[in-house]
């Protein structure tokens, strides 16, 4: 099974309900996508946002899920009510979340479990520091993570892995193509050992993606399309980004 071409937008905290206007002009221009299009606003949006998309083949899914199906904790999410509002997928792991918040690898795979038993799909973030990078860590960084933030029967199904080097998130800085490609064929490599299906699942790219190097990012091998901040704010920005991926599929 060939991996699915996924473009996949985060919108961090970011966005209300008067900015899924923006919403209605992607749905006009891409609501028929030959690629998988997934967007993931604040959870106080992913209601609206579903009803917002209407028939439209574009997945909405949360950014933060917790570990329990239910209970006393205050200001958490479950995968559950997730997927209750109209969610198909969660990231899970964001190196936003690993370092405001704590989260631990283990942490992680408790999460994407918890995802799993709920029907969600987990794209599940790995990538190293500038530090990590620097000191020559980053394959030993992203194998640790790997091994440690994917579950027992974690499959090309029901997850998908996006790398997004902690120092490109937002920076305006990116890898070379080489790099990438190292990381990916890494990632692809060390699944095969732990997930029957690895040559299925979706790699995504995550880290400064804009519609200026898109298509750049989507020839390197291994990579099956991309996680996406900023530039998935705005129609426009983020069209371009899933034509460039359609057109590389």
């Amino acid at each position: 099974m060939a991996p699915r071409k996924l473009a996949a937008g985060n919108w961090k905290m970011n966005g209300d309900l008067a900015a899924l206007a923006e919403i209605d002009i992607l749905c006009d221009a891409h609501g028929a996508p030959s690629c998988d299009v997934l967007i993931c606003p604040p959870a106080t949006l992913i209601h609206a946002m579903k009803a917002r998309i209407g028939e439209n083949r574009i997945a909405v899914g949360g950014q933060d899920c917790h570990a329990k199906p239910s209970g006393a904790h205050t200001g958490d999410i479950s995968a559950a009510q997730l997927k209750d509002a109209g969610a198909t997928y969660v990231i899970l792991g964001h190196s936003e979340r690993r370092a405001d918040h704590g989260e631990s690898d283990s942490d992680v795979a408790q999460k994407v479990s918890a995802a799993i038993a709920a029907g969600l799909i987990a794209v599940v973030c790995v990538g190293e520091t500038e530090a990590e990078r620097d000191s020559g860590q980053t394959l030993d960084v992203i194998g640790r993570q790997l091994a440690g933030s994917l579950p027992e029967g974690a499959n090309a199904s029901n997850c998908v892995i996006a790398y997004e080097p902690v120092w490109a998130i937002g920076t305006g800085r990116t890898p070379t193509t080489d790099q990438i490609a190292e990381v990916h064929a890494f990632m692809r490599e060390k699944l095969a050992a732990s997930v029957s299906d690895a040559s299925g699942m979706s790699l995504l790219y995550g880290g400064s993606v804009k519609p200026s190097n898109a298509a750049e990012m989507f020839a390197i091998a291994n990579v099956d399309g991309a996680l996406v901040g900023g530039a998935s704010l705005k129609a426009a920005d983020f069209g371009a980004i899933i034509a460039a991926l359609e057109a590389a599929a």
